[in-house]
């Protein structure tokens, strides 16, 4: 990468609005939730007070693209809470049952309008105490034209040079994109 740049981590950032978090009440007897250490070295667990359900807080796995068109990089800016107004590349939730890659190309044709084909995973992301995990693939736009669909605001192509580094959505957002151009960037082995 010619110009150097520190992504943006801003510390508590993230917002735990996925599963477990607010469950109070078993989904099974309907009894009273708690946090309980069932195991000693594992984190605490919701328990039934009234039966034996234990509610597991299994993290929500993202899939998501980063689309290159002509040496640009798509970005779309999100239209809903986390991250309003902030840019990220498209992606969202795995369905039960989805492979990832397809996930990352319906998630992709739903956002952006674009037709894409996924490479070879990027990277993994996740961070202490966020419940998501974010799989991430680069990817060759096949067909469509750019525009603004499903939970987005705007879509815009951005020469690595140019991208808003202090606007992105999220810690992954920034890692994924850093990670990205570092093994765009790389000189060929001699």
């Amino acid at each position: 990468m010619a110009e150097s740049h520190t992504p943006a981590h801003p510390s508590g950032s993230h917002e735990h609005h996925h599963h477990g978090t607010h469950f109070r009440f078993c989904p099974k007897c309907g009894g009273t939730l708690s946090r309980q250490v069932l195991k000693p070295n594992e984190p605490k667990r919701l328990v039934c007070g009234s039966c034996p359900f234990i509610f597991y807080d299994d993290p929500k796995v993202a899939a998501c693209t980063i689309p290159v068109i002509q040496g640009k990089i798509l970005l779309l800016q999100r239209g809903i809470e986390p991250g309003y107004g902030k840019w990220v590349f498209p992606g969202g939730f795995l369905d039960r049952g989805e492979r990832v890659e397809d996930a990352a190309i319906r998630e992709t044709l739903e956002e952006t309008g674009l037709t894409v084909e996924v490479g070879p995973l990027l990277n993994a992301y996740s961070y202490p105490g966020y419940p998501v995990v974010v799989l991430v693939y680069p990817a060759t736009v096949l067909a469509g034209e750019p525009q603004a669909l499903d939970e987005t605001l705007a879509v815009k192509l951005f020469a690595p040079a140019d991208i808003p580094w202090s606007e992105l959505a999220f810690p992954s957002t920034a890692d994924a994109l850093t990670e990205y151009l570092a093994r765009v960037d790389k000189p060929p082995s001699a």
